[in-house]
């Protein structure tokens, strides 16, 4: 029998989760959310740009009188410092979302499974057990998925 995974989460623990969580709401409401023609309509800062970005602010910044006024080179600096600061926590955040991600899936398929075996058990030896409306119930998923598929239209 597949067990992937146990998890037993205290109200404590829970309560910590969700305090985290409203932290991180209140810090990071600052942050935007993009829609999709503007992600790709924004100019990409990749490795090799990031390289070349931080070399030109740095000879601009050590160069103040080629600088005009309204090129934005203090809004700049302070885009790339907030960017140090917010990676390394954006790493955490995402090696977390990962394993949270891994962890459903893996609840899941150990329930289905449990699920699926008993379902069969049901089929098998609950004919005298006066199971019958629970196994027609039950099997109502079934007839869901292939009634369904017998609607698609083809491609």
């Amino acid at each position: 029998m597949q067990n992937l995974v146990s998890l037993n989460l205290t109200a404590q623990d829970l309560a910590d989760l969700d305090g985290a969580l409203e932290t991180m709401r209140r810090v990071f409401a600052p942050l935007v959310s993009l829609q999709p023609q503007q992600r790709r309509d924004l100019m990409k800062m990749g490795d090799k740009s990031e390289v070349f970005c931080r070399q030109t602010l740095t000879v601009l910044t050590a160069n103040p009188q080629i600088v005009p006024p309204n090129l934005g080179l203090a809004e700049a600096q302070a885009d790339l410092a907030a960017l140090d600061q917010l990676r390394p926590r954006l790493i955490v955040l995402r090696q977390l979302l990962e394993k949270a991600d891994d962890t459903e899936m893996a609840l899941g398929s150990d329930i289905i499974g449990v699920a699926l075996e008993g379902y069969g058990l049901l089929k098998v030896s609950g004919k005298d057990e006066g199971l019958k409306s629970a196994r027609r119930e039950l099997s109502a998923r079934w007839a869901k998925a292939a009634r369904s598929a017998a609607q698609a239209p083809a491609d």
